[in-house]
């Protein structure tokens, strides 16, 4: 397999549409179209089911989704690293979920500025899966949050644990409450749990909301459409008309920082052990 039948590939598998993947790479639907039908015929399996309304992922697709993603990860990671060890000017990447772990982030970044052999820190932000930007090379680190957030293949240290909260529109029953448990917050008929989309690019099964963004997210709970549950961290993003309710059976939230085992980065490593020092 090529590198461009894989990018191709893995883009249509996230739009699960020929037409906004076409858009994304740049390139007309005929040509992605034929690329990807090749790629199947060179592969002998169908990845892809497609019908005049929609094109899901077979389960062949699903494996070569998550494959492709790790393959295009390296081969990206790869370039990043070696361009970065021929600079003369270091520097780290850190990825991060926005809006998750705000003051854990500041005081990361003031305490390693501060130490004598310090170099400057790069921050990328993403609504979710902020791990993705260290198989794609463009960090060298990450925070994420366990159990959300996979950890497959890296290493990694705890830096905080805390509860969760339900976030709920004010005028909702369940908010006048001082406490809920997790079966209580599930199964709302009339406030659906928010659905995100998961690592394989879909949605999980449900009635509630698709959702992209935190943004989105909150608004949609303000107008009393959706609720969620997220670290108790979230707390000091609430908008008005959103209730945060704490939910005492939700399991523990780990965040940890998170990088590539191969790393023979210093910096990283004098960054790793300021985080473990907060």
């Amino acid at each position: 397999m090529e590198t461009r039948e894989l990018r191709y590939f893995v883009t249509v598998a996230e739009e699960l549409h020929f037409g906004r993947a076409a858009e994304r790479l740049g390139i007309a639907q005929p040509p992605l179209s034929r690329t990807i039908a090749q790629l199947e015929r060179r592969l002998g399996v169908a990845l892809l089911e497609r019908t005049s309304r929609k094109v899901t992922l077979t389960e062949a697709g699903a494996v070569l989704l998550v494959e492709g993603r790790a393959i295009l990860g390296a081969v990206a990671a790869a370039e990043r690293r070696t361009r970065s060890a021929a600079t003369s000017a270091p520097s780290l990447v850190l990825s991060a979920k926005a809006g998750s772990s705000g003051e854990l982030l500041a005081k990361l970044l003031d305490a390693y500025a501060a130490e004598p052999d310090s170099v400057p820190v790069d921050l990328l932000l993403f609504e979710s899966q902020p791990q993705q930007a260290l198989a794609d090379g463009q960090a060298d680190a990450a925070l994420l949050h366990q159990p959300f957030d996979s950890t497959a293949g890296l290493e990694t240290e705890v830096l905080e644990t805390e509860g969760q909260i339900a976030i709920l529109p004010s005028a909702h029953p369940l908010a006048r409450r001082s406490r809920l448990r997790l079966a209580e917050v599930s199964s709302l008929p009339d406030l659906p749990l928010a659905r995100w989309r998961g690592s394989s690019g879909d949605y999980p099964e449900g009635p509630g909301v698709e959702v992209r963004n935190q943004t989105q997210l909150f608004q949609l709970i303000a107008l009393g459409r959706t609720t969620v549950v997220l670290p108790e961290s979230s707390r000091v993003n609430l908008l008005e008309g959103m209730v945060a309710v704490p939910v005492t059976d939700a399991p523990a939230v780990d965040t940890v920082i998170a990088w590539p085992p191969h790393s023979r980065s210093r910096a990283l490593a004098d960054l790793v052990r300021v985080a473990t020092c907060l």
